[in-house]
């Protein structure tokens, strides 16, 4: 493939990969070798990564719905979906180990290390709510997006880049927006418990006419 009509392939890719990177080697991996998607790596297809990737994809379905848990399993995976990203990328722009192969290994990593680390930043948002099914539900809801758009980027690859750009936008939005009213709500209830000390208000207020 050329460097042009890879791109977009690499970034949806790479965006996937930063969610759920052993999801996108086992969709692509199906992909190609059961629906014949011109493209695919035939490495990707091969027996053995087909399986690792499906225990692992097994493993992270248990891991991401557990409260904290899934935040340690985030953590670790910091430097494993960005890997994940960039050796998809580098195998979807050939093995040629040319210029335009070290670009695409690279954009796919970074694009999957930018998703991954807005997608910790939301989960651990959720994650301060009480309520166990939120992190089920959002966990459902990424790998459903996933599959969505590792699915369109076989068939319309610019539409998915262009999706999973949309994505990684409004989800860096979301992490600003929500860790903002976190603070705030932490604020709110520290000035509370402090009011409900005892000698608290009074000590305060003699400090300041003293």
């Amino acid at each position: 493939m050329r460097a042009v009509e890879v791109l977009p392939w690499v970034v949806s890719s790479g965006w996937a990969s930063g969610i759920n990177g052993y999801a996108v080697v086992l969709l692509l991996g199906l992909g190609g070798r059961l629906a014949g998607v011109d493209g695919v790596p035939p490495g990707l297809e091969r027996t053995d990564v087909l399986v690792v990737a499906a225990l692992l994809f097994l493993l992270d379905q248990v891991a991401d719905k557990i409260p904290y848990v899934d935040s340690v399993w985030h953590v670790l995976h910091t430097a494993i979906a960005p890997t994940i990203g960039a050796v998809v990328g580098a195998l979807l722009a050939g093995q040629s180990g040319d210029l335009g192969q070290l670009a695409a290994g690279a954009t796919g990593g970074l694009t999957a290390l930018a998703s991954h680390v807005v997608r910790t930043g939301l989960r651990a948002v959720v994650n301060t709510s009480p309520e166990p099914a939120s992190n089920v539900v959002v966990s459902s809801t990424e790998d459903l997006t996933v599959a969505g758009v590792v699915g369109l980027s076989l068939v319309h690859p610019w539409i998915a880049a262009g999706v999973a750009g949309t994505l990684l936008l409004v989800g860096a939005a979301l992490v600003v927006l929500l860790w903002r009213r976190v603070r705030a709500g932490l604020r709110r209830r520290r000035a509370a418990r402090e009011a409900t000390v005892p000698g608290r208000g009074r000590q305060a207020g003699g400090d300041l006419q003293a």
